[in-house]
């Protein structure tokens, strides 16, 4: 075989440097081989599958949440719990003002400053939007904060199931350096692969989207070494434009009996705007999974 020219060597040295900088990069979960102690390269779905048992297994997240579009900016702080007795405490700031989300057990309790405030039955409450779209229901639970009551790593174990990944390479985040992961996947299939969801919520959801013209459902995800979920952003795009959702989880946080601290100023890192489409549903990873927004 004859002798690589100069610059034959030159791009082939370049193309081993990418390869071997790409499988350092999504080598971050931390697994080593047993025999060299390298790091390996997993399959993103199984990363994002690993990542959300460990969500799962740890029982309970810090949160806090963006939301931008048309409706402007929407957000969410404070602890979850799941497992045996599911629990949320959350402060809300939306078009309503700044409110308490408290869950305990399937029943919701929210208050919005200057308001007395109203409880519910979750199953109840889930479903209702207190901007009443022609055609649709009307409540009092605030649409997209419901959602925010269930274990935020139940999209990355949906989109594992149903949808097309792709990795995209290392990030910094926190301080290190982390994986990030985009999920795609049509509405149908998403929303079929949910857990518990019961076909006639199922059809419920699927004619929401049909009308406003959501084809597709997608997620990203940065996941750190040792399979810990660090963010989750998800973006529906309608014929009214998009929604994106950025939600950073700090898990293992235990709710307290006061009220949580109210999210800091500006947009998560990464967020970014749209117009809004309607609800988008938490999948199941977790007894809590539902809708995270309406109208």
């Amino acid at each position: 075989m004859p002798a690589l020219r100069p610059a034959a060597k030159g791009a082939a040295l370049l193309l081993l440097a990418a390869g071997l900088t790409a499988c350092s990069v999504l080598a971050v979960s931390g697994d080593r081989t047993p025999i060299s102690d390298r790091p390996t390269v997993r399959p993103p779905r199984q990363v994002l599958l690993s990542a959300s048992q460990r969500l799962d297994d740890a029982g309970g997240a810090r949160i806090q949440a963006v939301e931008e579009g048309p409706a402007g900016r929407r957000s969410a702080s404070g602890t979850l719990t799941w497992g045996a007795h599911d629990a949320a405490e959350l402060t809300v700031t939306d078009e309503l003002g700044t409110g308490q989300l408290r869950g305990r057990d399937g029943v919701l309790d929210l208050g919005y400053a200057g308001a007395a405030p109203r409880t519910a039955d979750r199953d109840r409450a889930e479903s209702l939007d207190p901007r009443a779209v022609p055609g649709g229901q009307t409540g009092w639970a605030g649409g997209w904060i419901t959602g925010l009551l269930s274990n935020p790593g139940g999209p990355a174990r949906t989109m594992a199931l149903a949808g097309k990944l792709t990795p995209l390479g290392g990030e910094q985040l926190d301080g290190g350096t982390v994986a990030h992961y985009r999920g795609a996947a049509p509405v149908a299939d998403y929303f079929g692969a949910q857990e518990g969801l019961s076909p006639a919520r199922l059809n419920e959801m699927l004619d929401y989207y049909g009308r406003r013209g959501v084809g597709t459902v997608e997620y990203d995800f940065w996941v750190a070494p040792g399979d810990r979920l660090l963010r989750v952003r998800s973006t529906f795009r309608g014929a009214s434009g998009a929604v994106v959702t950025t939600t950073d989880v700090s898990e293992g946080a235990e709710p307290s009996d006061g009220a949580t601290d109210a999210p800091a100023d500006g947009p998560a890192a990464g967020a970014t705007a749209g117009p809004t489409t309607g609800p988008t549903a938490a999948p199941a990873a977790g007894p809590t999974a539902a809708p995270t927004r309406a109208g």
